[in-house]
């Protein structure tokens, strides 16, 4: 098993691995039809067994603070992809490449990383066991075509909202869990690289 920068031609591979690995996550329908090109530097890894690519991460940098990260303090990395093929779970695969960025990380004089994900409970374990802490929430909307026209307007002459994709970050969780079907949690997790800890609840 081999950790080596990403290039260009693993796209595909790189593509359908992040499909597969989201397909039983809260993330199922966040499908790519082609890999981003970060405006900042980044640490783009993969992991290779056999000549198949069976892990990932990309990592954009903040070129001076706050550029791409959301803490107030320090230069932070966003870890934007993660993921492992389903059939190499559990062999530390993802362990490995956030321990290649973190090498990396330092030589690049980041202070923090920081990820956001849903409620998927391996997913929080991973980050929590890795030394991450929460540090702020708020929640994902999906409206179906019924829940869109009983929520929003639209402004445009002829034009029916038939699905809603939403943000909330107010107090009243429980209201709007009630009012719609599908709605995530999304977690802001930080781990500190050097220096101590950052407040969980800053």
């Amino acid at each position: 098993m081999k950790v080596r920068p990403y290039v260009a031609d693993d796209e595909r591979d790189w593509l359908r691995l992040r499909v597969l690995a989201f397909l039983d996550t809260p993330y199922y329908d966040n499908v790519l039809q082609a890999k981003e090109r970060y405006r900042n530097p980044a640490i783009e890894l993969v992991c290779v067994e056999a000549g198949q690519l069976v892990g990932l991460i990309d990592v954009e940098l903040d070129s001076d603070r706050r550029s791409v990260c959301s803490l107030k303090e320090g230069k932070g990395g966003m870890i934007w992809h993660i993921a492992v093929h389903p059939d190499y779970r559990r062999r530390s695969i993802a362990s490995l490449l956030l321990a290649e960025v973190e090498k990396a990380a330092h030589g690049h004089r980041l202070d923090y990383l920081e990820a956001w994900t849903r409620e998927d409970p391996a997913a929080n374990q991973w980050y929590k066991r890795h030394l991450f802490r929460q540090h702020t929430s708020y929640l994902h909307v999906y409206m179906d075509a019924e829940e869109a026209k009983r929520s929003t307007h639209s402004h445009c002459q002829d034009v029916t909202p038939l699905g809603v994709f939403a943000h909330y970050s107010g107090d009243r969780e429980e209201d709007v869990r009630n009012a719609f079907t599908r709605v995530h949690e999304c977690r802001c997790y930080v781990k500190q690289l050097k220096g101590e800890s950052l407040d969980a609840n800053a």
